[in-house]
Formats: structure tokens, C-alpha cells, sequence
């Protein structure tokens, strides 16, 4: 099943802050990091959010198990762009027949893949201490979001664990109707398509649904909306995006220091 409620350790002192500024702190770390090409700054990124992981009450067995799609992409995109990336400046590290691997693209292929990395990893930390329903009404009081988009994204969050059960019926009823696969790629290729088209339909109803139910309650409307829950935006949610913003300088500054910066632009 899919899980998006909280897993942190009840307790853990960043797990408790605010919603909005555990994900402000999130953007304001990882859009520091997308400024550069080399490795260093998001090796150095990663490092420190795994190092204040425990500060967040998860576990690494817990952040591996919600992260593994994100690793298996990593690897198949390291994999790919040591093979065939058109750049092959610098040494020549690896020779096989075909295959050429030069440090440069072993440097562009690390650079681009610990970016995403530690672009990814303070999202899942974030949605993985925080409840949707905190976050929603974090979202109204202290960022002044739209209550329709806040609580529109609350219902996405509740719903998605809804897919997960609906991919299984569509598949059931489809064997039951005697549509299978087999052993044929190609058509496992086909229904995982055919499947995945369906999910999608069956989402945008859905969607249309809850928006036309959001209207008839009234959130389309300018008049403000009371909030049950009271979220509090305090001088420790402020220091956290501080430190957030300290942590990622310092590994733009190593990087540049070191002599391995590499501008997005420029």
C-alpha cells in the first residue's frame, strides 16, 4: 500500500516544526544546489541530510524503503549517460570494445545524479514527518496559500493512496476476463499502458469531481474561511530555514573553493 501519513519518531525535535517551514527549508536547500553541475556541492548535500535524519525521527531502513524507485532511477541514469553521453573529454578511464568510459562523463553523469539526489531526498524527509491535513492548514494560516489550493492538495494526498487499490481491481478484472500477458514483453508492454491509460481517466474524473464539490462549498468564493487546527510559525521555524540556507551556501562555497564549480548558466 502507499503510505503518506507520518513515520517519523513521535517527539524528534525537527519533525515537530512547522509544515511550511520544513518545506520552505526544503526549496531554499535544494534551489541553492541547482545553481551547479559538479558533484561536490550535492555530495556535501546529501551528506547532511542523512546526517540530520535522526533529527527528524526517520529511520534510514524507513527512507530507504520510500526512496528505492528514486535509487533505481539514479542508477539507471548513471548507467545510461556513462554509455552513451556524446561528451567524452578527459582521460580514458574505462575501455571495452564499444563501451568508453572518460572522466568527464563519469564526472557530468555523478554531478547530475547526485543533484537529483539531493534535490529529492528533503521532499521525501519533509512528506514523510508531516501530516497532510498539518500541511494544509499550515499552508492557509501561515502562508496565506488559497484555501482551495491548500485543501485541493490535501484531498490529492488522500486520494493517493486510492490508485494503488485501483491498479489491482483494473488488473483482477481484466485476468478475469482473461486478458493476460503471459510471458510476451511486448504485451505486458501493452496492458501496463492500457492500464496506466485507464488509472489516468479514472483520476481526472475523479479530480473533476472533488472540484465541482469544492465550488458548491464554497471555495471558490472570496470570503475568508475559519481554520479548526491553529499552526504556529515560531523563532525555531525560522531558524530552521536559516540553517537550511547556511548548509546549502556552505556547499556552494566548498565547491567553489575546490575549484569544481560549474554554473548552470554560464
Amino acid at each position: 500500500m502507499i503510505d503518506l501519513e507520518p513515520v517519523a519518531t513521535p517527539g524528534a525535535p525537527l519533525a515537530r516544526r512547522n509544515p511550511v517551514a520544513k518545506l520552505a527549508a526544503a526549496m531554499v536547500f535544494t534551489i541553492v544546489l541547482v545553481a551547479t553541475l559538479d558533484p561536490v556541492a550535492p555530495a556535501i548535500a546529501i551528506a547532511v541530510e542523512l546526517a540530520v535524519l535522526p533529527l527528524f525521527g526517520v529511520r534510514y531502513r524507513v527512507l530507504a524503503r520510500r526512496a528505492w524507485p528514486l535509487l533505481a532511477a539514479a542508477v539507471g541514469i548513471l548507467v545510461t549517460l556513462v554509455l552513451f553521453a556524446a561528451d567524452r573529454s578527459g582521460p580514458v578511464l574505462v575501455e571495452a570494445g564499444p563501451v568508453l568510459v572518460t572522466q568527464g562523463v563519469l564526472v557530468t553523469a555523478l554531478g547530475l545524479v547526485l543533484r537529483m539526489l539531493a534535490v529529492a531526498l528533503p521532499g521525501i524527509i519533509v512528506f514523510a514527518t508531516t501530516d497532510p491535513t498539518e500541511l494544509a492548514d499550515a499552508l492557509i494560516q501561515n502562508a496565506k496559500a488559497p484555501a482551495r489550493f491548500a485543501i485541493g492538495a490535501l484531498a490529492a494526498f488522500r486520494l493517493v493512496p486510492l490508485l494503488e487499490q485501483e491498479w489491482r481491481m483494473i488488473s483482477l478484472a481484466r485476468r478475469a476476463r482473461g486478458v493476460d500477458a503471459g510471458r510476451n514483453p511486448v504485451a505486458k508492454l501493452r496492458l501496463f499502458a492500457s492500464t496506466a491509460f485507464t488509472l489516468l481517466v479514472g483520476a481526472i474524473r475523479r479530480g473533476t469531481r472533488l472540484a465541482v464539490a469544492m465550488d458548491a462549498r464554497g471555495f471558490d468564493a472570496g470570503t475568508p474561511r475559519t481554520v479548526a487546527r491553529r499552526q504556529r510559525f515560531t523563532r525555531a521555524d525560522a531558524l530552521l530555514v536559516l540553517a537550511a540556507a547556511l548548509l546549502a551556501g556552505a556547499a556552494l562555497t566548498t565547491s567553489i573553493l575546490l575549484g569544481t564549480f560549474r554554473p548552470l548558466i554560464g
